[in-house]
């Protein structure tokens, strides 16, 4: 596969397979970005940020190759997008308590077969309540902190939140032990 040889030479501190990379994908990355209404000083900066972090994961063996580079690219520059939003406060809770158009965001970031292990964390994680699903989506997955999940969620304190994230942990355990 083409994107194999193109991660192979990046990890080799190849620059013209980055470039490449760079060339390719800017004008779709920039496309993409402007639905988030930043400036675009800040897209430029994020997609070379992405770009960045797309060649550091390369070097560091964790892009495998099974996805496609472009969607990874994506995937690291929206977060990075996110986390400017968050800093300036214009990243608000929609639907559901989701941060995200659900039908977007439910798609895979890679097309890979998942594994014994993660089909059981993936059925038991379904079988939790929604609070749990919250918790645990934002703490783990978001990378958010116990004081800003306090922020945007129901929760009273951080102290709160800790315990529901305790409780959760342990009902999800729980419900992979059994299947």
């Amino acid at each position: 596969m083409v994107e194999d040889n193109l991660v192979e030479l990046i990890k080799q501190g190849n620059v013209k397979a980055l470039e490449k990379v760079y060339v390719t994908n800017k004008d779709s990355f920039m496309f993409f970005a402007r639905k988030y209404n930043i400036s675009n000083d800040d897209i430029i900066d994020v997609y070379q940020d992405a770009i960045l972090a797309l060649r550091d994961n390369a070097i560091r063996g964790k892009i495998d190759g099974r996805g496609e580079l472009r969607t990874y690219l994506f995937g690291i520059g929206k977060y990075m997008i996110y986390d400017i939003l968050k800093k300036r406060k214009r990243l608000h809770l929609v639907d559901d308590n989701m941060f995200f158009d659900k039908e977007t965001y439910s798609k895979p970031l890679f097309k890979e077969e998942l594994n014994t292990q993660d089909k059981k964390v993936k059925k038991a994680f379904e079988n939790l309540g929604d609070k749990c699903k919250e918790v645990l989506t934002l703490f783990y997955y978001r990378g958010f902190t116990l004081d800003e999940i306090v922020e945007h969620s129901n929760y009273n304190s951080k102290d709160v939140v800790k315990s529901q994230k305790s409780r959760c942990l342990k009902q999800l355990r729980e419900y992979i032990s059994k299947i």
